[in-house]
């Protein structure tokens, strides 16, 4: 079960292929190669990248 990296939640729910919303903390996550891509989605719509803010270790998904 995917997890978010920043909040540590398991609400979260798929909005497209590979991508996904966590509801504990309002960020967009994809999933790419085994590793998570967080982004926080800006008042005008857009992303802006969080991945800096994390580890590649806490960003890596297993199944």
């Amino acid at each position: 079960m995917l997890k978010c990296p920043n909040c540590q939640s398991k609400d979260i729910g798929k909005i497209g292929i590979n991508q996904y919303y966590c509801w504990g903390c309002f960020i967009e996550l994809s999933l790419s190669n085994g590793i998570i891509s967080t982004h926080q989605v800006e008042e005008d719509g857009t992303l802006s990248s969080l991945d800096d803010l994390f580890g590649e270790d806490e960003r890596r998904y297993s199944s």
